[in-house]
Order: C-alpha cells, then sequence, then structure tokens
C-alpha cells in the first residue's frame, strides 16, 4: 500500500522541487520537465517535451554517433555525471550559470532507457563569487598602499613617511585640505606598525563640547558631574596598547590642550572627577586641516603642545597637485560604486575623464567619490558623460573654457594666470580663500594679481577673519 501512495504522490513531490528535473529517452528527446524546469528555461512543459535535449544548449553536452546512426549523450557511455558547473540557454537566449547531475535509467533488465538530470540554477552564487573577487582586485591594487591610491611622486613620498613613522612610537601629525584622506593615512599607519595589535580608537575633537571632550578622553568617575550615574573608562584607556587618533586637533580648547601636553610627557591620565593616575601606553596620531603656526601666533593654539605632537609630520597634497593620480582613483571609484549597484554602466567617457583632469577639486578626494555617487544616479547610459556630473564641477569647466580662449595654454605665465582668475572667481574675490584653492600662501596670491594687473572687488560677505586683520578688502 505504502508503495502505491508513493508512485500516486511522486509527481507531486517532483513538481516541487526547486531544482530542475529532466527525463530523456536514449535518442536525447525530452519525456518530462518539472514545474522548476519551465521557471528555469523560460519554456513550457509543451514546449520542451518531444524536442531533442540539445535545445538548451548545454555547455558540456557531448555527442557521439553509434553504428545505428542514432545520435547518443556521451552520458550513456560513462554512466553518472556528479556536479557538474555548466551553462544551459534559456528559451530568450540568455544563458543561466547551472550545476549539473545525471544518471542512466535502467529497467529491470539492465537496460538502459533514458536518462535523469538534476539542474541547480546558481547564477546568484556565481555574481556574489565575482563581486568577491572584484573586492579582492581592489584590495591588491598594485597603485595603492592600505587602500590609498596614487602613482605621484607626492604619494610615493607620503607612504615612505607612513612607513617610517609605522615603526615609531613617537607622535605623528598629518596635515592637509579637507578631503584629502588624512583618516586613511591615520589608520594606515596603525595597521602597518607593531601597534595593530592593539585598539585603533578616534576621537573628532571638533565634535564635542570641552567638558565632554575632556570626559570623552580621559574618562569620568561615577558622580563626577551631572548625569555621570556611573564610571566611564576614557578613549586613552579603550586605546591602551594602540593608537589614539584626534582628528580636528587644530580645534581643542587651550584648557584641554594643556591636560592632554600632560598625558604625552608623564604617559598617565587621570578621570574626570578623580585623582588617581591611571598608566596609559598609547601612541597619538593626530589630523587637521587648519594651520598650526598661524593659531599659535594668534594663542588660541599652545606653541609647546604644538611641538609636542609635531615630531613626525606628514603633509597630504591636495588632489590638484597630483593631477596624474586622478584617472587611478577615478577608476577605483568607479568600479566600487558599480559594484554596490545595480546600473549596467560600463565605463567614463573620454570628455568626462578630461574634464575630471582639469578641474581644481576643491573638496579633493571626496569631492571626486561624491561626483561618482551623483553620477551613477543621474547616468542612464552606457558611459558617464559630463552632463552626467555634479553641477559644481560643470559651471567650473565652462568658466575654464571661456577663460581659455583668450589666454596661450602653451605658456606658464598664462596658466598661472587663468588659474589665478579662476580660483578669485570661485571665491569671490576673497584671496585668502583663492590662496587655500591654489595652495599658495595669500602673499604670493596678491604679488601675481599686481604682477598680472588682476583686480577684483570682493564681496564683503566673504572676507574671512584674517583679511578684516589684515584690512584686505582689494
Amino acid at each position: 500500500m505504502f508503495e502505491e501512495d508513493l508512485d500516486r504522490y511522486w509527481k507531486t513531490v517532483v513538481s516541487t522541487i526547486r531544482d530542475g528535473i529532466m527525463i530523456v529517452d536514449t535518442g536525447g528527446s525530452i519525456v518530462s520537465v518539472n514545474n522548476a524546469m519551465e521557471t528555469m528555461t523560460g519554456y513550457t512543459r509543451s514546449e520542451l517535451i518531444g524536442q531533442k535535449c540539445s535545445i538548451l544548449n548545454c555547455s558540456i553536452y557531448c555527442m557521439v554517433r553509434e553504428r545505428s546512426g542514432d545520435h547518443w549523450c556521451q552520458l550513456f557511455k560513462n554512466g553518472t555525471l556528479n556536479t557538474r558547473r555548466c551553462t544551459i540557454m534559456r528559451k530568450d537566449g540568455t544563458y543561466v550559470q547551472v550545476l549539473k547531475n545525471a544518471s542512466p535509467l535502467q529497467d529491470s533488465r539492465g537496460n538502459v532507457i533514458g536518462a535523469v538530470e538534476t539542474i541547480t540554477d546558481i547564477t546568484e552564487l556565481v555574481e556574489k563569487d565575482r563581486q568577491l573577487a572584484a573586492y579582492r582586485r581592489e584590495l591588491r591594487l598594485e597603485n595603492s598602499f592600505q587602500g590609498i591610491i596614487g602613482t605621484s611622486a607626492q604619494m610615493r613620498q607620503v607612504f615612505d613617511l607612513i612607513e617610517n613613522a609605522a615603526h615609531s612610537d613617537a607622535p605623528v601629525i598629518i596635515l592637509g585640505e579637507s578631503g584629502t584622506g588624512k583618516e586613511l593615512v591615520a589608520r594606515a599607519i596603525h595597521q602597518v606598525g607593531e601597534r595593530r595589535k592593539g585598539p585603533y580608537v578616534k576621537v573628532n575633537c571638533a565634535s564635542l563640547t570641552e567638558s565632554l571632550l575632556e570626559s570623552e578622553l580621559f574618562g569620568h568617575v561615577k558622580g563626577a558631574f551631572t548625569g555621570a550615574y556611573k564610571s566611564r573608562a576614557g578613549r586613552f584607556e579603550m586605546a591602551q596598547g594602540g593608537d589614539l587618533f584626534l582628528d580636528e586637533i587644530g580645534d581643542l580648547p587651550l584648557s584641554t590642550q594643556v591636560k592632554l601636553l600632560r598625558v604625552l610627557e608623564e604617559k598617565i591620565v587621570e578621570r574626570v572627577g578623580d585623582n588617581n593616575p591611571i598608566p596609559v601606553d598609547v601612541r597619538i596620531i593626530s589630523a587637521t586641516n587648519r594651520n598650526l603656526p598661524r593659531l599659535v601666533e594668534k594663542g588660541v593654539f599652545r606653541q609647546d603642545f604644538y611641538f609636542r605632537i609635531n615630531v613626525i609630520p606628514i603633509v597630504l597634497p591636495p588632489l590638484r597637485e597630483r593631477v596624474e593620480d586622478i584617472p587611478l582613483l577615478a577608476e577605483s571609484f568607479f568600479r566600487k560604486i558599480r559594484l554596490k549597484g545595480q546600473k549596467p554602466i560600463e565605463g567614463i567617457s573620454k570628455s568626462a575623464m578630461e574634464l575630471f583632469l582639469q578641474y581644481a577639486w576643491p573638496g579633493n578626494v571626496r569631492e571626486l567619490k561624491s561626483a561618482f555617487e551623483y553620477a551613477f544616479v543621474t547616468c542612464q547610459d552606457r558611459m558617464i558623460e559630463p552632463h552626467h556630473l555634479p553641477p559644481d564641477l560643470l559651471s567650473s569647466s565652462t568658466r575654464m573654457k571661456e577663460s581659455s580662449e583668450t589666454l596661450d595654454r602653451s605658456s606658464k605665465d598664462d596658466l598661472r594666470k587663468y588659474q589665478l582668475i579662476d580660483a578669485l572667481d570661485r571665491a569671490k574675490g576673497n584671496q585668502s580663500l583663492a590662496a587655500e584653492l591654489l595652495g599658495v600662501s595669500r602673499v604670493t596670491v596678491w604679488n601675481r594679481m599686481k604682477r598680472y594687473g588682476i583686480k577684483f572687488t570682493k564681496e564683503l560677505s566673504s572676507l574671512t577673519q584674517d583679511d578684516r586683520e589684515a584690512g584686505d578688502y582689494a
């Protein structure tokens, strides 16, 4: 009775299985398929039954001709086929990555009467493998160092400094404009050196008030201030044996600078509300986009603290000073964003890349990455074109084109003049901001304006405090 029930429900069992099942006769004609096979191939059952199995154009399908003249699958000569990876063609002409198992079917006398194949769709697994391989290639990029991309002379010098600094316990300070990758450098120093075995802890000095910053750095004891319901370890204790990264260190209050100076000198911390010293073994890595010597002159940054953290300075060049790295960075960002998304964008057009090379990138590498994120949202075409890029980048390109019509690009003086006009235009006449965009001093901007006879009327709203103090209203 059990065997009769099994025979009755067997078709239901086969139809429920997610893997495709196909039965063929010895001539290779399909005699039965299940529901999953219809879904996988796009053919209906009636379209498949009676057809040769070669209709699926299997990539491992092998035929032999016997003396009888019939076409037989190699399977009938070699026996069972175990977990072979191959592709089959769907009705619409597309291919599906599958795993195939097959066995001959025999009658009661041992004669081969056909074969059964089970087919598993592994398209999603193959795609995930492809993405993992792409991520591994990104990690092994020849033109990168610990995830920092660049082959320019400036970046090779930075990589050498990272290597040397990583094997020292001396404080490191990373200097550079916003968006140049200071945090990447800090993490690289940690990962390359012996302290990689310890923790890597980050604190943004500009994001916290003075009281919260001290509690964050040094910890506090229960009842030290309103809201201190329990004792808490500070970031110095958390970073024991590792590295503490102090980002935006130029924004530290003077009182906190004094306490940090003591920590650097004595290698001990005291929690807020307590006077028990706690020994710490932490290497300080700091970063800022501000001009610390200027802050020292103004009295808002302690000179002794500056000398203490400025033991191993690493200066990151702005993107406009390492133009040869832009194609490498652009290609890297393109690949990474394409891996995350589903758009079939194939690449970057030559005109878009030329625009990248001409643009000054005031936001540096961060702005370049943002430009690609914007382009992947707006691009509906095969290639990223200039009109897919952010408006600021396009408007700057238009200004450059208009200015270049009256300049001899082969002349170094004309090129400097053009760059100065463009920087002053974007800075609305503010010489200090223009100097930052060009990577030179404000005195250099003033001298070049005088040399080239350039006059700009500055908008009052764009004046910096430095300008007002210097009486720079030209």
